[in-house]
């Protein structure tokens, strides 16, 4: 079950939001030969990545940033595009391009920081642009918490889209980030989910102002959580299968 996409448009191109995707990909295939060696890809690591240890050794400091562009496979760099495609755009037309961008890296740093608390000497390297991602989605949840996301289910040979609140989706994501935070060792590789949820917090309170300068509790009033704007519609596929009528 994951979200494929939202039905609110966005009134403006999201050219840091595409440019950020592009970046992403662009990075991941420049680097896309170090995975067939571990030693050439953890040297990199050590130099690009975030590495707790080293913070704490004073060195790597670059890695707070530089690791929010590195992706440890396909899945993980699409994965992460995907969210972004559908949350960021919104954002960014509500924000404008540079304070987008500026929050976004905001967002990111943050991520970062609350990775390093949560396990200040592990030697793992953390890559991966979700913890800045997570900022968007708080940020979302923020203004939009009514917005439609349509989920994709899938139960073995089951497809269906489902169209889900914006609140739903975000707040079923944060609590499986803080659960995975509590059950998983903090330098045991894997998920960074204290990352993820330090982002998504980050991203809440700097949407606060722009929240507050639309009304605040007023602006849900008026709107019910929805967005101010007409909602996006789809068209719906009719299935192929024959329909068996009752007897």
């Amino acid at each position: 079950m994951f979200p494929i996409r939202d039905h609110n448009p966005s009134g403006r191109t999201p050219f840091v939001t595409y440019a950020l995707i592009v970046i992403n990909v662009v990075v991941f295939i420049s680097n896309w030969h170090l995975h067939q060696s571990p030693r050439a890809l953890y040297a990199f690591y050590a130099d690009f990545a975030l590495v707790p240890a080293f913070i704490s050794q004073g060195e790597a400091f670059s890695g707070f940033f530089t690791s929010m562009f590195l992706h440890g496979g396909l899945a993980h760099l699409a994965g992460n595009m995907l969210f972004l495609f559908i949350f960021g755009d919104n954002i960014e037309d509500e924000l404008g391009h540079v304070k987008y961008l500026a929050f976004y890296l905001a967002c990111g740093f943050c991520a970062g920081l609350a990775h390093y608390l949560a396990a200040p000497f592990s030697r793992v390297p953390t890559v991966g642009a979700s913890g800045a991602i997570a900022g968007v989605m708080g940020g979302y949840l923020l203004l939009y918490p009514r917005a439609k996301i349509d989920i994709l289910i899938i139960l073995i040979v089951i497809f269906r889209i489902l169209p889900v609140p914006a609140f739903i989706v975000l707040f079923v994501w944060l609590g499986m980030q803080i659960f995975g935070g509590f059950t998983n060792t903090a330098d045991g590789g894997g998920v960074a989910y204290w990352a993820h949820a330090g982002g998504f917090l980050a991203g809440i309170v700097l949407i606060v102002p722009i929240w507050l300068r639309r009304g605040g509790p007023r602006f849900w009033a008026r709107t019910e959580g929805h967005p101010p704007h007409p909602e996006a519609t789809y068209p719906v596929s009719q299935t192929r299968i024959p329909k068996v009528p009752r007897r």
